[in-house]
This record gives C-alpha cells, structure tokens and sequence, in this order.
C-alpha cells in the first residue's frame, strides 16, 4: 500500500509512514523513554532487535541480518514485519460509507464486502493529509488503516467529522481496534499461512479480506496487500495472541524477522510513498502521480475535500510532478537538489537509497511538470557534484500481487 512507513534509507524519526497517538490503545504501551511500545517490543529485544525511535515509537530497524539480507530475503522468501503502530480504525453505523466519502477522494461505496482501496485523505486545498487503506467488511463496518505519524491528526479529523455527522441526525461512530498488526510479505508468505488457515488462500485476491483462525489464533482479520510489492498479507490479531502467532510463524525457515531498513528499501524499490517524504499537505494527488486513487464517480461529483483544486490539475499540466530516477555513482538521498541538463535546480529528492535488486541507485522525487516524462535525462547534486540521473517509469522492480485469473 502507499501508506501507504521518514524512513528515507532510514534516518527515522518523527515523520513516518506509518501511526502515533490519538485514542489509547491497551495494546500499546510507553518506555522509560516515553517511546509507544507495540505488543512485541519486548520478543524484538529477546531477538535482537536493534530499535529506533520511528514515528514515536520503539521500533527494530534490523535484526541479526544485514539490511542487504533482510531486504534479498523479502524479495526470495518471506519477511515478517511488525507494523502494529499502524492505527486501525472501525466505522461503523449507516452513514458509515457517506461519512468516509466525506473525507477521502476514493469511491467507497463501489467496493464489494470485504473489498478495499488504497485512497488519501485529502484538505480543501487538495493537499494529502495522509494515505490509507479502506476496507469495506461483510461485518458491516469500514476496516481503516493509517499511519503512524498521523495518528493524532487522522484520529482528530475522524472524529470531528463524526461528531459533526451525528450532530445532523447521522448514524457514525468509529472504534480504534486493540489488534497488533503483522505483515508477512515476500512470494513464499502466502504458501508458509495456507499450512496455518482453513480458507483457501487463493480465493484471496489482492486488497481483499477475510476473518479467519491463522495458525489456532481465531478471529484475524487477513488482508492481501503490504508494502513492498510482493505478494504477502497484513493480519489484524487479538493482542493477547500477537506474540504466539509470531512465534508460530517463525517456526517455518522460510520465514525471518525485518525491520524498518529492509522495508524502506522494499517499498521504495516498489515505488511507493512514504507520508511525510514523498507525499504531505503541500502535495495533491495529481502532483504526486496518484489519479488513479481519485473515484471516477467521484470526479465527476467533484464531492470531496480540495476537488476545486484536484479535478482541473488532471487536465492541467501540473507545475510539478513526483518521478522515479535511476542512478550510478553515489547514493541518492533525500533533498539533494534534481538539476536540468543545464545544472539549474528543478526540484528536490524525497525518497532515495541503492537498490539491493537493481545494484544501481533508485530515488523518487518532484521536478517541474515540463522535465517529468520518462526517459528524461536529468541530474542530482551528491556533494556538490553533479551526477547523471534517468527519470524512470515506477516500480523499479516489478510488483507481484496476486490477482484472480
């Protein structure tokens, strides 16, 4: 998903692609440090675990592989990842769907039971407030996961609107769930489950959903998406339950922890964003290259937040415009300086690192609408030294999400 975990190439901090803190969570608990604790903070220290402030959290970075092993794993086998500061969010009531439509730029009332989108919650002046994804359940209420490092704003924002809803005579009212969160990404990720589920994972396309025992663990919600472009689940579990479904999970060799470093790198070789890097308030969909999360009927509605802004850009061309780059040389990082052929600056990376898969450097980042098409040959300035960069056609590696023939 973008959503949608800065990580860039991880100087972690308080920016992040995933949640923090509005609405207490049981499962979640504070250090001596006053960093949130996720259920498994303790298994990660006893499985040494290096942790790092991410977000406001006590998250590992990496374990006892390398970044570069953790990262090939991913891509060959399977990786577990912890992502419980994610918040999850149910809706419920009848004016659930008019609710959610009132806030995000996605078609939520197309979606079939246990169906989900990516979509972006968005502000009157077009800006992205954040990424998430929606899932419409056959339980009868909105399955929501945001970010960690928008957890108190997207907590804020639904709530106010919920309020304001019920104050109109609507029926809304939302429910932060206790589960911790895992996600099992990598090609051998949905072989190692189907020995622990009775549902035919097959069935199981991606961004959709299903209650399920995993592993004896009942009542999991497990959804077909990640962060990384590989096929893979995330799976909401009881929080008295997260470790020993992690443990279960393990037992298979298949199967190693990872951390924050492999899947910056992952999701970056994916070609996805990073809330607070590559996408924020200053950016709207168009400029980021995510028309495809604004709901067609929605368009032409032109009913959500910032569509006086948003709908004219996709016929306009857009001052600027977020682009892949490919590179050799020295690492790109972000906010180094995109220069013209010329050397004048035209825009700024926000995501950049080497790619474990590609050998070569992949970056992302804005440059003006006129300089975004593919095949461009641009520059980037590492160290005060111009260095030759391609504007590239993203994902840099392809994805492999499980679609029904």
């Amino acid at each position: 998903m973008l959503r949608a975990g800065g990580r860039a190439a991880l100087r972690v901090g308080p920016r992040g692609r995933e949640p923090g803190a509005g609405g207490r969570r049981r499962c979640c608990s504070s250090g001596p440090d006053s960093l949130k604790q996720t259920p498994l903070h303790a298994f990660h220290r006893q499985q040494g675990g290096r942790m790092v402030n991410f977000a406001g959290w006590s998250m590992p970075v990496q374990y006892a592989l390398s970044h570069l092993e953790s990262h090939l794993h991913t891509r060959q086998h399977c990786s577990l990842f912890d992502v419980s500061h994610m918040l999850q969010t149910k809706v419920f009531g009848q004016d659930r769907v008019k609710f959610m439509e009132s806030l995000v730029v996605g078609d939520i009332a197309e979606l079939k039971p246990d169906q989900g989108t990516l979509s972006l919650f968005t502000n009157e002046e077009g800006g992205i407030l954040d990424d998430l994804i929606v899932t419409s359940t056959s339980e009868q209420h909105l399955y929501v996961v945001s970010n960690a490092g928008c957890r108190e704003k997207d907590w804020a924002l639904m709530q106010g609107r919920a309020e304001e809803l019920r104050a109109a005579g609507g029926d809304v009212h939302l429910e932060v769930s206790e589960n911790a969160l895992l996600a099992l990404q990598g090609p051998s990720a949905v072989q190692v489950l189907q020995t622990g589920v009775l549902d035919d994972l097959a069935k199981l396309p991606f961004m959709s959903s299903a209650v399920m025992g995993v592993f004896g663990v009942p009542g999991c919600r497990v959804t077909r998406c990640g962060y990384t472009g590989e096929d893979g689940v995330e799976i909401s579990v009881p929080v008295g339950r997260a470790v020993e479904l992690v443990e279960l999970l393990l037992r298979d060799p298949q199967v190693q922890l990872a951390g924050l470093a492999a899947r910056d790198s992952l999701r970056l070789e994916a070609g996805l964003c990073l809330y607070g890097n590559d996408i924020d308030e200053t950016t709207t969909p168009v400029e980021a290259a995510l028309v495809w999360t604004l709901g067609k009927r929605r368009r032409v509605a032109m009913d959500f937040p910032g569509a006086r802004v948003i709908v004219p850009q996709i016929k306009e061309k857009v001052k600027r415009k977020r682009v892949g780059l490919i590179s050799t040389g020295p690492p790109i990082r972000p906010h180094m300086p995109i220069l013209s052929p010329e050397g004048r600056p035209i825009g700024e990376v926000t995501s950049g690192c080497p790619s474990p898969c590609l050998k070569k450097n992949v970056a992302m980042g804005y440059v003006e609408g006129e300089q975004s098409r593919v095949g461009t040959v641009l520059a980037v300035e590492v160290r005060k030294k111009s260095c030759p960069a391609l504007v590239t056609r993203m994902p840099f590696v392809p994805t492999r999400y499980h679609t029904l023939k």
